[in-house]
């Protein structure tokens, strides 16, 4: 808004016939408007309010499933020390992710590389081998192994990929479109504060500015591109977390690990399949690794 009534202002003080204090108030109007627009943006365009409210969005999303785990921990009952340092790791790894302050400890919104978010400890702490021991293989067997492997070749190469592509391409957007906004409205300030009688050129160049600064903030601000690029760095962070589990899972012994059939169940709810989707996209990548193509299908049909 501040930077449309500076661009009608310049084209007023254009249209004006003779010079005076009637120009003067006009260019000086639109000089402190642009400039004050430049300021706003700057700081706008650092925050990223959009992509902020997506952070906390998912952050009390994320917040609420620790509550709940935690609560169904302690109803459970037989607590450890173990489950205590687990619940506290995922505290902190939660608040380092989505950090709440905005100064010092704010979420880089311009980073060099697309980076998924990261909300759980590095190395997560597997509860207690005595609660997840279940007769002699626990439930696992070669072929649920192997099913598990195929499925995360289908999330790395399809899911996290496609993600990572998506990603980079709207953090580029993202950083030209802040660049672009404060830089034109600057532009446009240096015009409208040449603004002479004799001379249409900073008219010219302080309403082009400005519109096209316009047009920039709209598709920045109204297009909610910062929350488009938070929304694919908490969705790549999904599926980065999927890959550990599956990994650091398949790198217990058989007799410390969850129920494989559990776990199995649910990695499939994760995905937003049946366990017989679950089967056939294992078998489909099977068979896409032996003809040495890759599949066209992704593995999660949820997003």
């Amino acid at each position: 808004m501040l930077t449309l009534t500076a661009s009608a202002m310049v084209g007023l003080a254009a249209s004006i016939g003779g010079g005076g204090a009637p120009l003067l108030a006009l260019k000086l109007s639109s000089t402190l408007l642009f400039s004050a627009s430049t300021g706003m943006l700057v700081v706008m365009n650092k925050i990223q309010p959009s992509q902020l409210a997506e952070e906390q969005r998912n952050a009390t999303r994320l917040f609420k499933q620790l509550q709940s785990h935690i609560e169904t921990t302690i109803a459970i009952g037989n607590l450890t020390e173990e489950d205590v340092k687990e619940a506290m790791e995922r505290v902190l790894a939660l608040d380092k992710a989505y950090p709440l302050p905005l100064l010092g400890a704010m979420v880089e919104k311009f980073p060099k590389k697309f980076e998924p978010a990261v909300w759980w400890p590095s190395a997560q702490k597997r509860m207690n081998s005595s609660k997840y021991q279940e007769g002699k293989n626990n439930g696992w067997n070669k072929g649920l192994e192997m099913e598990l492997r195929n499925v995360l070749e289908v999330v790395k190469e399809k899911d996290m990929k496609d993600y990572e592509r998506l990603g980079n391409m709207v953090l580029k957007i993202n950083k030209s479109l802040a660049i672009a906004g404060p830089l034109l409205t600057g532009i446009a300030a240096v015009g409208s504060a040449c603004v002479t009688e004799g001379s249409s050129w900073g008219a010219i160049v302080a309403v082009i500015g400005g519109a096209l600064a316009t047009t920039v903030n709209a598709f920045e601000h109204g297009g909610q591109v910062g929350m488009v690029s938070e929304m694919y760095r908490n969705c790549g962070g999904f599926f980065k977390q999927l890959e550990n589990t599956i990994q650091d899972t398949m790198e217990e012994d058989e007799d410390q690990r969850e129920n494989g059939e559990l776990f199995e169940m649910k990695l499939a709810l994760k995905l937003g399949r049946s366990l017989s989707q679950l089967r056939d996209l294992a078998r489909k990548s099977a068979y896409s690794r032996i003809e040495g193509t890759t599949t066209d299908e992704f593995a999660s049909k949820l997003f």
